[in-house]
């Protein structure tokens, strides 16, 4: 890099440091009162009783610790970086991004927080929301899917327009919103990483739940690395041979009593369980089970 190159680059970095100070002076003190919140993207000190929480905050999961460590750093240096509110109406404000410095800050004891008091429509509220949550680092990979989703479903963007205001590639944010078809058990292990994304992904490779489960189970209890977690995906899906052709029949369907009580034991198994009862009141119950091993977890589960 030139002297001059070097130069520019350094210029840039003081001018944001200059920028940064400027706006950390003009933030209001604690106990000054606050202002209306007509202005978009103004600054004030609002009481934490005026601040409600957005019911579509994409984060729902927050390290009680953490907080702690945050509220006992507010209490000596106060809140560093402002909240983002929407004025709702008169002496009402909804939390667009920062729920965790709010928490932080009841915890601490304070009446009222510095906050950028933005305006948008209801749309645009969530769509704020969404995207500077998305922002964040700390993040799980669920989370982010979940975001992306509701960026979709309730703001009608597409995955293009979604990769587009979030400039990523259209495959990331394919491959986040497939995490979203697992079983909720496998969801919940990303979210409190006990598996990695990475691992996800692999299982999402396996068409059937009753694999899926299986081959989560293994992650946890061996310990199974993403690689190795691609190998067992890749074998069980050559070990899957096309069945003989059926003659083609109207399927029985189950009535809805049994279809309940065929998926609570699935879900109590964590396996693939088939019920099939007749109109005599006869029938036969069939749980799946993919090793040795998987068939002592099940008869653990009945205490056999």
């Amino acid at each position: 890099m030139s002297q001059i190159n070097k130069k520019q680059g350094l210029g840039k970095g003081i001018r944001a440091l200059l920028d940064t100070i400027e706006e950390e002076v003009q933030a209001p003190k604690p106990g000054v009162p606050a202002v209306s919140g007509q202005n978009t993207n103004a600054i004030a000190r609002i009481s934490l009783d005026q601040i409600v929480v957005n019911p579509k905050q994409p984060r729902r999961d927050f390290d009680e610790q953490a907080l702690r460590e945050l509220a006992e750093s507010i209490k000596l240096h106060d809140v560093i970086q402002p909240v983002t509110v929407i004025k709702m109406g008169p002496g009402t404000y909804q939390l667009i991004s920062g729920e965790r410095r709010w928490r932080a800050t009841r915890m601490a004891g304070l009446a009222d927080i510095p906050a950028y008091i933005r305006t948008a429509d209801s749309q645009g509220i969530l769509e704020m929301a969404l995207l500077e949550n998305l922002q964040r680092e700390d993040l799980n990979a669920i989370e982010i899917a979940l975001s992306y989703r509701q960026l979709m479903d309730e703001c009608g963007l597409t995955q293009e327009q979604v990769s587009e205001r979030m400039k990523k590639e259209r495959s990331t944010v394919a491959n986040y919103l497939r995490l979203l078809k697992l079983p909720p058990d496998i969801q919940k292990a990303v979210r409190d990483s006990q598996i990695t994304m990475g691992h996800a992904r692999a299982i999402i490779g396996l068409e059937h739940v009753e694999q899926q489960l299986y081959v989560y189970r293994e992650i946890v209890q061996r310990g199974l690395s993403v690689r190795q977690v691609e190998q067992m995906v890749k074998e069980m899906a050559n070990d899957s041979t096309p069945a003989a052709p059926k003659v083609a029949t109207a399927p029985v369907k189950l009535p809805i009593a049994y279809k309940r009580i065929e998926d609570s034991m699935a879900s109590h198994f964590s396996t693939k369980v088939d019920l099939d009862r007749k109109k005599s009141g006869k029938g036969r119950i069939v749980i799946e089970f993919y090793s040795d091993e998987d068939l002592e977890r099940i008869m653990a589960k009945m205490s056999l």
